[in-house]
């Protein structure tokens, strides 16, 4: 071997050592997380939903639905980018005081949309916290998938006492680090499907405070509230392994109300069985944003929703999985318009509260709320008003 080939073959091993020391030390950022080991996977294991070393989805579900694939999708993301993924102005809000809110209304259950699919819901004293993210980017990174602008307005020093943090599964847009960690003192319990425990008490959560759940478990917080963990139709993943932790959407049922989020999940039969299980339920969230012909099996679009909620029985639904970042290669605001065209057709209320506003169970049947998406904050046939408290 000549001089020059020998060079180059050590400047290249050199390049792919540096190269994989570079993504060594990516990984084991402590945002990656830690999987599910020991006596947590053997619980895991034990699932029925678990098989040969991965969780499965109740029926089949490819992550892609046609045979693009992973490069497909990037080779979109850079060159085929439709119009309007974000807005052009600042997204209007509402800041509900939610300290005033717990220490004022304890008993008056309500449920504030934080944007995406992050929630506060305050049922029968108890204040609950969903997959919320605080930050100004929903990734491993904080150059990408930013939110949109004037969508931050929640931090961790605005709640109160948390006294149960659910978590759907653990993608970047529904379990983020920086969020959990600043709330990690104000939380009293977590409640997540299986193995997402291992995230958490790898960020330093005590083992006590974590509860997991299989799909169609209850846990009780005390009092009146019990936490149902349900079926989604998704899949799990932080990094390169896929499906070695559950996802989930979630129930929560009081004496007073029943109130369902989907979490992240393609349409499915189960939304019927859940339906026909709880007889109902007066408010569901349920995603419906971020969809795409090429993985129509792991998200809702705005038809699809509309028909899971239908069969989930509900008296009220509100958007979820949407306004605050963009995912998918549509128009951020598409969801919105498919949704409100349609609206005075379906046996239930389409609610559109702004981000931060909240939404009363037993005055919701009273409360306005605009189309805050459009321009002018006008619906198409009538202009409405903000419920407010």
């Amino acid at each position: 071997m000549g001089t020059r080939p020998l060079i180059s073959l050590i400047y290249i091993s050199a390049m792919t050592v540096c190269l994989g020391l570079a993504a060594c030390a990516v990984v084991n950022q402590e945002r990656f997380g830690k999987l599910p080991t020991g006596d947590r996977l053997g619980r895991i294991q034990q699932s029925p939903h678990y098989r040969d070393g991965k969780f499965r989805n109740l029926v089949p579900t490819p992550k892609f639905s046609t045979d693009d694939g992973m490069m497909s999708v990037i080779w979109s993301g850079i060159f085929d980018r439709a119009e309007r993924l974000t807005p052009d102005r600042s997204v209007p809000t509402v800041k509900t005081d939610l300290k005033a809110l717990s220490a004022r209304s304890p008993q008056k259950d309500t449920v504030v949309w934080m944007g995406h699919s992050s929630w506060y819901i305050q049922a029968a004293g108890k204040q609950i916290l969903i997959d919320p993210i605080f930050s100004k980017s929903a990734a491993p990174f904080s150059f990408l998938n930013k939110a949109f602008d004037g969508t931050n307005i929640y931090t961790a020093d605005d709640m109160p006492r948390i006294d149960c943090l659910l978590i759907s599964h653990d993608h970047w847009d529904h379990l983020d680090y920086p969020t959990i960690m600043a709330l990690r003192s104000k939380v009293k319990q977590v409640i997540c499907p299986l193995g997402i425990g291992a995230y958490f008490q790898h960020w330093g959560y005590p083992k006590e405070n974590i509860r997991e759940g299989d799909w169609h478990d209850k846990i009780t917080l005390g009092g009146d509230v019990v936490v149902h963990v349900l079926p989604a139709r998704h899949y799990s993943g932080r990094l390169f392994k896929e499906n070695k932790t559950l996802w989930a959407g979630f129930a929560v049922e009081t004496h007073e109300h029943r109130i369902f989020f989907s979490g992240d999940s393609g349409y499915g039969s189960h939304f019927s069985q859940i339906g026909k299980a709880f007889d109902g339920f007066d408010l569901v969230m349920l995603d419906c944003g971020q969809y795409d012909p090429r993985w129509a099996y792991i998200h809702m679009t705005p038809k699809e929703a509309v028909q899971a909620a239908r069969d989930l029985g509900a008296k009220a639904f509100i958007p979820a999985h949407v306004g605050r970042f963009t995912i998918a290669n549509h128009s951020w605001d598409e969801p919105f318009k498919l949704l409100a065209e349609d609206s005075d057709d379906y046996p239930f209320r389409l609610l559109t509260p702004k981000i931060g506003g909240p939404v009363i169970l037993d005055a919701e049947p009273s409360q306005q709320f605009s189309c805050w998406w459009e321009a002018t904050g006008k619906c198409p046939e009538a202009e409405q008003s903000e419920g407010d408290l």
